[in-house]
């Protein structure tokens, strides 16, 4: 019998969170939405008219916007049993320059809200035996980069994270586990994080946030456990892991 999926997505109200909206909307699943934007959210519930769609708007940074997602999620009498932890952002410069808030508040959306919400989402998908996870993770989640010292550790933990739990996972009941690792990618990532001279690297390779949401999407459903979308990218990983970790450090941070 094929289960009829309830996904919860973070990060919802554009780039890939969005495009993952349309896609599982697309295939019938209902949806629940969560960001901070109230308003886009509605306007995406009205866009996604075929489907059941929920929508929260809340901050995901907050420490204890996890637990209180989750509880008004069991409000609402619903159970998820696909999560997408889209939600997070970067920040580029030196670590001793950038603000000390900003950072460990990116730590916090990053890595702590996207722990706590697969482990309170997860007791249901235990009980079920069935679920899918996505966390979306980076490129930089293979490589420590300089320049972007703390956001790429907190990506280096999604893929860790990511992978551990699926092997605890794999003979507990039907559950996929997928680190989705996106190199650059035409969304206002950039914006964010104030890329700078990385700004021609975005525009120049940048992938079109639709064909990372799909590979995500196609990645998940094939059971994969690591997905980096584009060949020129997935080429480039493999390509650091061959080289020695004092090499590629040297090599990175040459234009800094």
């Amino acid at each position: 019998m094929k289960h009829i999926d309830t996904v919860l997505i973070t990060g919802a109200s554009s780039g890939i969170g969005y495009e993952f909206a349309k896609l599982y909307a697309k295939n019938e699943h209902n949806l629940i939405l969560v960001a901070r934007n109230e308003e886009r959210l509605a306007e995406i519930r009205e866009e996604l008219s075929n489907v059941e769609v929920n929508i929260i708007a809340m901050d995901l940074a907050r420490p204890a916007a996890p637990k209180e997602l989750f509880e008004e999620v069991k409000k609402r009498q619903l159970r998820v049993n696909v999560l997408i932890n889209n939600a997070g952002y970067g920040m580029t410069g030196n670590f001793a320059n950038l603000e000390i808030e900003k950072q460990l508040q990116m730590i916090q959306l990053n890595v702590t809200s996207l722990t706590y919400l697969t482990h309170l989402f997860l007791q249901d998908m235990q009980e079920d035996r069935y679920g899918r996870i996505l966390n979306v993770g980076s490129v930089a989640s293979f490589v420590s980069t300089p320049s972007m010292s703390v956001y790429a550790a907190t990506k280096a933990f999604v893929l860790s994270f990511s992978e551990s739990l699926g092997s605890e996972l794999k003979h507990q009941g039907d559950f996929v586990v997928t680190a989705l690792c996106p190199g650059p990618t035409k969304t206002n990532f950039a914006k964010v994080a104030n890329v700078g001279k990385l700004e021609k690297i975005f525009d120049q390779y940048g992938i079109e946030v639709s064909r990372v949401a799909a590979a995500g999407y196609n990645g998940l459903e094939k059971r994969k456990s690591v997905v980096v979308p584009g060949k020129r990218f997935s080429t480039l990983v493999r390509i650091s892991q061959l080289l020695p970790r004092r090499q590629l450090q040297h090599l990175l941070s040459r234009n800094l």
